[in-house]
């Protein structure tokens, strides 16, 4: 089926007009705080897996590997923990602040949190703290909203500037700009964290441009960012022509969809609950397998047979963040002839038969095959956003994308506190048996869509 770009056909690019300003485009924002977590993931891991070789360097060298990977598997699932759970307390009232105050409140203060815990990690390295001091860092991330306080900010400012019918090539443009930084970053994090060693301590360089990067950031958003306006739906543009004795505009795809017909008026409100809900669901079972495959990802990498290091590490991560870019081009080509929930379905069928090739991966090479054949794996969560945003009221987005947000940092909790314990305990039987279990869960998250 065709989906026309309808009310959206003579709008800017985003749907929300030509006369948009560049200072409402949230995507410097977007890729500054991308780079700046690349850069920061990487520093974090090899700071960790650094740290825990000191520690264990007087054990022989055959239990050496075993003992840093179970080391490194415990940090992580305590630091997971506490940046997963400890935004519940701030998120969901920082959301609703920025629907009801100023929609820039959820995004400036995660940035500030993003400021502060990396500073901390800048220190630990130069003062050599010990690194429990990263939970504290991980509490004060959270506390101020993090990662899902500020990427429902995102995605709410995002949806205001964009009509019905583009929204979801909006959300995938500003998930693209994400990928894209995340891409260069990883290239570069490797060898900013070894490059600099004879000079400055191993991870310096590295985390203080991450600080640089998210302190850009946040003085946009402050400064320069403005707040678009809310672009009006069809049904709205066509009640405006309708009372001047105008033409009304064609509305078609999904903002024709969204419109109930006059016999259905009457309780409209029903099926959209539904439809949240088994949207709700698909999203979170989804986000189970994803989670799960990539938390025991970079410990899988890190022992044998694939022993990466720092550069290798860099370019595998890179492989994952050219998956934005072919999943954009999905989205951009699929968008015009296939409904939302088929692009969601060839998204999910993408990644449940990439992490079934991952559970067989031995050498490099087929590690690359695995991640190729997820080239449409970030189409779902957008798409899905997208849908969620066309059942609720534009004043209500930033609500209901916390929601969806808040509902995949606790799965995301769960599952890489419980995967991490399987991983270790088939750390010694068979390492990839986490990417037959993220397999099923991908197979699973396809039941709601039917």
């Amino acid at each position: 089926m065709h989906v026309g770009w309808g009310c959206g056909d003579a709008l800017g690019p985003w749907g929300a007009g030509s006369h948009v300003s560049a200072s409402t485009w949230v995507e410097p924002v977007v890729a500054g705080s991308q780079l700046a977590s690349a850069f920061y993931d990487t520093a974090l891991l090899l700071v960790v897996k650094n740290y825990y070789n000191q520690t264990n360097s007087t054990a022989p060298s055959h239990l050496m590997q075993d003992a840093q990977q179970k080391a490194v598997s415990n940090f992580y699932i305590i630091y997971n923990l506490v940046l997963g759970l400890s935004p519940l307390v701030s998120a969901y009232g920082l959301s609703k602040l920025g629907d009801k105050v100023h929609r820039k409140i959820p995004i400036c203060l995660p940035l500030l949190g993003y400021l502060g815990s990396k500073s901390l990690l800048l220190l630990l390295i130069l003062l050599d703290w010990p690194i429990e001091v990263m939970y504290g860092a991980a509490a004060f991330n959270g506390l101020t909203g993090g990662f899902t306080t500020f990427w429902a900010g995102i995605m709410a400012l995002g949806s205001l500037g964009s009509s019905e019918s583009r929204r979801s090539l909006r959300l995938i443009i500003i998930e693209l700009v994400y990928g894209l930084a995340g891409f260069l970053g990883s290239m570069a994090s490797g060898y900013l964290f070894v490059g600099f060693s004879d000079r400055y301590r191993e991870g310096t360089v590295l985390v203080s441009c991450s600080i640089a990067c998210y302190a850009f950031c946040l003085l946009y958003s402050i400064f320069v960012l403005i707040v678009p306006k809310s672009a009006p739906s069809c049904t709205a543009k066509a009640k405006g022509v309708e009372e001047v004795g105008g033409q009304v505009p064609a509305c078609t795809g999904a903002a024709e969809s969204a419109q109930p017909s006059e016999n259905s008026s009457k309780a409209p409100v029903t099926p959209s609950k539904f439809i949240i809900i088994l949207l709700f669901a698909a999203a979170i079972l989804y986000d189970l397998a994803v989670v799960g495959a990539m938390n025991v990802l970079p410990l899988f990498l890190l022992r044998e047979p694939l022993s990466w290091n720092a550069v290798q590490i860099g370019y595998g991560n890179a492989a994952g963040y050219a998956i934005f870019i072919t999943s954009f081009l999905g989205v951009f080509v699929f968008s015009k002839y296939l409904r939302d929930i088929t692009m969601i379905i060839i998204g999910v069928v993408s990644f449940t038969v990439g992490v079934l090739i991952m559970v067989f991966v031995r050498w490099t090479f087929l590690f690359y095959i695995a991640r190729a054949v997820m080239l449409f794996a970030l189409i779902p969560l957008p798409t899905i956003r997208s849908m969620l945003s066309k059942h609720v009221e534009g004043s209500s987005y930033g609500k209901v994308f916390v929601l969806l947000q808040l509902s995949l940092v606790i799965t995301g909790v769960v599952t890489s506190t419980v995967f991490n314990k399987i991983y270790q305990s088939t750390l010694n039987w068979y390492s990839s048996f986490c990417f037959i279990l993220s397999f099923l869960a991908g197979c699973l998250s396809l039941l709601p869509l039917r």
